[in-house]
């Protein structure tokens, strides 16, 4: 067979082609989602009209079609970045670089993943401060300063280092002790690992970021408590999370896993809504723990997680996998000389390669992701009033700025919640039991 049909050429042309395909696919998604709204920015849709003013119907359209416009800018930009750290060999010349001045071995491979982390990062500046001080900001969403922005990069960059460098010696070690197997090896440490980060990560990391105060309104405690006991689901505590120190979006979530759950309302949330729609927002986060979504994701996080490591350690072997994606693999041409070992500039590939190839199945975990809402919207009917979780997710929709009037193409490759047509028509409005 001749050499322009080798795997790595065929690696690739496909590489480039998925690129351009995923890129021009997403460019039309955002200039349908762009024209849709437009489209229907000069008036409130009919079922809305009584509830959502026209201000507000045209704002959420502004802010919509403000970001879907940037996300243009973002999307080409990344395609040229991935494009440079692989088929136009940015990254192997930074890891030949670090080779010349490191030599091989493990220092050279965690010079290599933290170098190409702080690149990134640095393209990425630039983009990550025009959303918040610029698009977030002009639409009043923005509560950030300069200085709490700057400690925030400071500490996630700590946070990255002392956490992130340990746990990449560990798995670059297995790459190269452990065998054919290591891949198996290194899921078995990479679940434990995400396991015991949703235990600590509630009291000892996400602290660092913002202030977590029990929740003091006793009369809400006690309507939140009663809830729980209904639903069977039992939390370490009810605490308040300062988001309005950086937004005015409102959230609630639980975190946490087994004895260490918790329950956290954002201030912001609490501010906008009456106590019975606090209620019934809760009450649908619980109808996910009653589904069982929680474990079903976690169900599928770990069979994907351990066919990629899998995918990864087969990989990992093929030299087509570095050629065919503009890299020149360690290899010795001295038999008295070993190679320098390849493990992070695999690593590396398969984290820029796999979400091009995986683009196209998104809508099908936005889908399931959908159904998990509606069936969660359904149990939160039954456990509190239906109209406060309707009068709660129309209020969550305007004071966040979503559009009303998404296109449906676009909904359905992307939307991980339904809009909100869809969802209030679902919601009937029985009396809480």
């Amino acid at each position: 067979m001749p050499d322009t049909f080798s795997p790595s050429t065929a690696l690739t042309i496909a590489f480039a082609a998925v690129i351009c395909a995923g890129l021009l696919l997403k460019f039309w998604l955002a200039s349908r989602q762009i024209r849709h709204v437009a489209q229907h920015r000069s008036s409130v849709p009919e079922a809305f009209a009584t509830r959502i003013s026209l201000a507000a119907h045209q704002k959420a359209a502004d802010y919509t079609i403000t970001k879907a416009r940037f996300s243009l800018l973002e999307m080409a930009l990344g395609a040229a970045v991935l494009l440079g750290w692989t088929l136009l060999g940015g990254l192997d010349a930074l890891n030949q670089a670090l080779l010349g001045a490191m030599g091989g071995g493990m220092w050279q491979q965690l010079a290599l993943l933290a170098a190409f982390v702080v690149i990134s990062a640095a393209i990425d500046l630039p983009v990550t401060l025009y959303q918040t001080f610029v698009i977030e900001q002009r639409f009043g969403f923005n509560k950030m300063t300069p200085a709490l922005w700057l400690a925030d990069l400071a500490k996630s960059a700590l946070m990255g280092a002392l956490i992130g460098l340990p746990i990449a010696a560990l798995i670059l070690w297995l790459m190269g002790a452990a065998g054919p197997l290591w891949w198996l090896w290194a899921w078995c440490f990479w679940m434990g690992f995400n396991l015991l980060l949703m235990v600590v990560y509630p009291t000892f990391i996400a602290p660092l970021f913002n202030k977590f105060q029990p929740l003091e309104d006793e009369s809400l405690k006690a309507r939140v408590t009663a809830l729980m006991q209904r639903c069977g689901f039992a939390a370490k505590g009810l605490f308040v999370m300062d988001g309005s120190r950086r937004s005015a979006h409102a959230n609630a979530y639980f975190t946490g896993f087994g004895a260490a759950k918790r329950v956290v309302f954002y201030d912001t949330l609490l501010r906008q809504l009456s106590p019975g729609e606090v209620e019934a927002v809760l009450a649908h986060e619980l109808g996910h723990f009653k589904h069982r979504h929680i474990l079903q994701r976690m169900a599928s996080l770990f069979a994907l997680s351990l066919a990629g490591f899998a995918l990864l350690g087969w990989l990992s072997t093929q030299v087509w996998f570095y050629t065919g994606l503009g890299v020149r693999p360690n290899i010795s041409l001295d038999p008295a000389v070993a190679p320098a070992p390849n493990d992070a500039l695999a690593l590396l590939l398969f984290v820029l390669a796999v979400p091009v190839f995986t683009l196209f199945i998104a809508p099908l975990f936005a889908r399931l992701s959908r159904r998990h809402e509606f069936e969660a919207d359904a149990y939160a009917v039954t456990q509190a009033n239906g109209s406060d979780l309707a009068a709660a997710l129309l209020k969550l929709y305007e004071d966040n700025a979503s559009t009303l009037t998404p296109d449906p193409v676009y909904v359905k490759f992307y939307y991980s919640h339904p809009p909100a047509s869809e969802r209030l028509a679902r919601i009937p409005s029985p009396a809480r039991p």
